[in-house]
């Protein structure tokens, strides 16, 4: 019943995302609503078309026309609703009349705002209500209100939320640094790793929080957008890294992708408990954070330039650890499949500046 819930709010929110991509600054659509908005008419505007819309809805008259900002913005003018196609590129219908189930819930007071909730909700199709008095657009999609902003109001939030991602990855990098220098010399602690995985699960969630503020401003987001990427850059796989170093082998073994959804699933207010990560990751509780624990050393030959996924699989699958990967000669390299000369003096090499650094960040 659990699994059900979250797919069906995981695919809201992904819907979501898509509507607000079509209403983000610089599109067609947006510029139609914000016409709307200045002239002071409102507006009701249902974004699709199907049997269940079909059904609620009376008089009007068919255009079938291509969207224009400026078409929108008339139609406005009469009353009833106006119903465009599922990727707002035709007008199809105005001046409509929407009689959804009265006995549908709905919070809101406004006529058109009561109309906008129960149709989205009847129908699973987005509506937007442009409330003239309040001088609001609000996007309702299945039981989701979300209110549209200016893109300064937007900016501010997010110039704060990007200050925020910064100082996240800045201790990101400092408990990744230290770790890599605990794997070498084989000291790493539950707590070690939970902290590592603690700072990945924070600034992933910061930059989904910027990546929607990116999505709200459309054109006036790309600045912040490119600030988004070189932040957030190789945080990903980073995370995967962490699981696969250190995911329990047989049965408690768990694939990537479910871990991830166990950290994702960790409220705010308890992603600060080491041990509740800890039991994510199914590497121990509260009362084991000081047990040892031995990488694999996927995290280490991920840096390791030129240097193929399958080569590291195999690698890791032959040694079974990191300290063994270490302590390997060329030849033992080389008696890997698809390891030659070239390729065992590189992880040799890669591996010895790799442990040198750490040591000297640690330690200078």
């Amino acid at each position: 019943m659990a699994a059900s819930s979250d797919r069906i709010a995981s695919d809201t929110a992904s819907r979501l995302r898509a509507v607000l991509a079509s209403v983000a600054p610089g599109t067609a659509l947006r510029e139609g609503l914000e016409r709307i908005l200045r002239g002071r008419t409102g507006a009701l505007v249902v974004i699709g078309h199907d049997r269940q819309v079909e059904a609620i809805s009376t008089g009007g008259f068919v255009l079938d026309v291509p969207f224009s900002a400026t078409g929108v913005r008339e139609l406005a003018k009469m009353d009833g609703a106006i119903i465009l196609d599922p990727q707002a590129q035709h007008i199809l219908r105005a001046a409509v009349h929407l009689m959804p189930d009265p006995s549908i819930p709905t919070d809101e007071s406004g006529t058109r705002h009561r109309t906008a909730d129960r149709v989205a909700r009847q129908t699973g199709v987005p509506v937007i209500s442009v409330s003239a008095s309040m001088h609001t657009i609000a996007l309702y999609l299945d039981d989701t209100r979300h209110v549209l902003e200016e893109a300064g109001a937007v900016l501010g939030r997010a110039d704060q939320a990007l200050q925020t991602l910064e100082r996240y990855r800045h201790r990101l990098d400092e408990v990744s640094d230290a770790l890599s220098a605990l794997e070498i010399e084989d000291l790493v602690t539950v707590r070690d790793v939970a902290a590592v995985a603690q700072r990945l699960e924070m600034v992933s969630r910061i930059a989904g929080e910027i990546d929607t503020y990116v999505l709200q401003l459309g054109t006036e987001g790309r600045l912040l957008a490119l600030q988004l990427e070189e932040l957030f850059s190789g945080v990903q796989g980073q995370r995967e890294l962490v699981i696969r170093d250190y995911m329990p082998r047989g049965r408690r073994a768990r694939p990537t992708a479910d871990v991830l959804s166990d950290l994702a699933a960790i409220a705010s207010t308890d992603l600060v408990d080491l041990s509740t990560i800890a039991r994510a990751l199914r590497i121990g509780s509260e009362n084991s954070l000081d047990a040892p624990l031995s990488p694999r050393g996927y995290r280490l030959l991920a840096q390791v330039p030129r240097l193929p996924t399958s080569v590291v699989d195999r690698l890791i699958d032959h040694f079974g650890s990191l300290q063994k990967l270490l302590a390997a000669s060329l030849d033992d390299l080389q008696a890997v499949e698809g390891v030659g000369d070239l390729r065992a003096r590189g992880v040799r090499e890669g591996l010895s500046r790799l442990a040198e650094s750490s040591i000297l960040e640690r330690y200078v």
